[in-house]
C-alpha cells in the first residue's frame, strides 16, 4: 500500500481527530479489524482506523503540516521488513502488538517522550 519499504503513522486519540476537508473511502488492504482510509479524489492513503472503538486513529505522518519533528518510536510487521530498511524505532514487533498492549505502550511512549505543549524541534 505504500510503494516503499515502510510507511509511518502517528497515533492520534479519536477525540482529537477529524477529517476537515474532502471525502474518504476505504481502500488498500481489507481486513475485519481495520479500515485504511483514502482520499476519494486522489486515492492517497490518509489514515487507518480500527473498526473496534479503541480510542485511536493512525494518521499517515506525511499528512502532517510539518512532519519534520516526527521520528518513529515503534515499528511493526518487521517479519516482512527489507534487511536494509531501518527506522531507528525503540520498540519492534514482528507483527502488530495485541490490542490489549496498546494502553501500556501509550504510557511507555508518554514516559519516554513527554508532551511539553510545544512542537518538538
Amino acid at each position: 500500500m505504500t510503494a516503499s519499504a515502510f510507511s509511518t503513522t502517528v497515533t492520534v486519540p479519536t477525540t482529537g481527530f477529524s477529517v476537515i476537508k474532502g471525502e474518504t473511502v476505504a481502500g488498500g488492504m481489507h481486513s475485519d479489524e481495520f479500515d485504511h482510509m483514502h482520499c476519494d479524489w486522489c486515492k492517497s492513503w490518509l489514515f487507518t482506523k480500527p473498526r473496534a472503538d479503541v480510542g485511536f486513529v493512525n494518521v499517515r505522518a506525511t499528512m502532517l503540516d510539518d512532519p519534520a519533528w516526527f521520528s518513529p518510536w515503534m515499528e511493526t510487521q518487521t517479519a516482512e521488513m527489507l534487511p536494509w530498511a531501518h527506522t531507528g524505532a525503540v520498540r519492534s514487533y514482528p507483527r502488530f502488538p495485541e490490542m490489549a498492549d496498546y494502553a501500556r505502550l501509550t504510557e511507555e511512549y508518554r514516559a519516554e517522550r513527554p508532551f511539553t505543549g510545544a512542537k518538538p524541534t
